[in-house]
């Protein structure tokens, strides 16, 4: 699986970090960095936990049904 995100969307909350910082980060201007953008079946968790947490929807799984992802 392969994480996206949309910068423009992204208003540096943070919440994805909190969740898992293996995959997420914010840059000097506070948007959302994607550290790693593919995800082993045993972090799809953590991943799936701070695309939820994410209030804006500025990060998602690629070709997952948004039920799933978001």
């Amino acid at each position: 699986m392969k994480l996206a995100s949309d910068v423009v969307k992204c208003q540096g909350y943070g919440n994805c970090i909190a969740a898992d910082e293996k995959h997420f980060d914010l840059d000097d201007d506070g948007l959302v960095v994607l550290l790693e953008e593919t995800v082993a079946d045993e972090d799809r968790t953590s991943v799936e936990a701070a695309i939820r947490s994410c209030p804006v929807d500025a990060i998602w799984l690629e070709g997952v049904g948004s039920e799933a992802a978001r």
